[in-house]
């Protein structure tokens, strides 16, 4: 039995969100990673080397989800624009892992602002879905 509230809450939404909101849930987490690692590998961070450990295990997890919304890519459905986002998804990955190598902040800030600019258009996407019913149960295909 989980008594950790919070994380009941969280278990809950992710169990009850739909395929749009979940690909949301993914964004908004890949980009509070990035302002994570970006934190830590500011300059006066830097000194510290357990910031460096945490800068890193952030970018793997941002490397984790980025991996994952390119395994729920579907190209038959997706056609065009499944291409593109498995090709941004690729500049993210490598990006991030130069970033990582460089520690360099502004190439994780990079990454951090396309991903919520991704995350804002499938939030719209995801809400306006739902609102026509198309969310939950009908065979909504994600593309991306």
């Amino acid at each position: 039995m989980n008594h950790n509230p919070l994380a009941a809450y969280k278990e809950t939404r992710v169990k009850t969100a739909g395929p749009g909101q979940l690909v949301v849930m993914l964004y908004e987490e890949a980009v509070k990673q990035c302002d994570r690692a970006a934190d830590y590998l500011s300059p006066e961070s830097r000194k510290k080397p357990a910031n460096i450990e945490k800068a890193n295990a952030a970018m793997g997890k941002v490397r984790d989800i980025v991996t994952e919304l390119m395994a729920s890519l579907d190209f038959e459905q997706g056609g065009e624009i499944a291409k593109d986002l498995f090709s941004l998804y690729v500049y993210f990955n490598r990006e991030l892992m130069e970033a990582n190598l460089a520690k360099d902040a502004d190439r994780v800030r990079s990454v951090r602002g396309l991903m919520d600019e991704l995350r804002s258009a499938w939030a719209v996407a995801a809400t306006q879905a739902q609102g026509n019913g198309g969310e939950r149960g009908s065979g909504v295909n994600i593309a991306g």
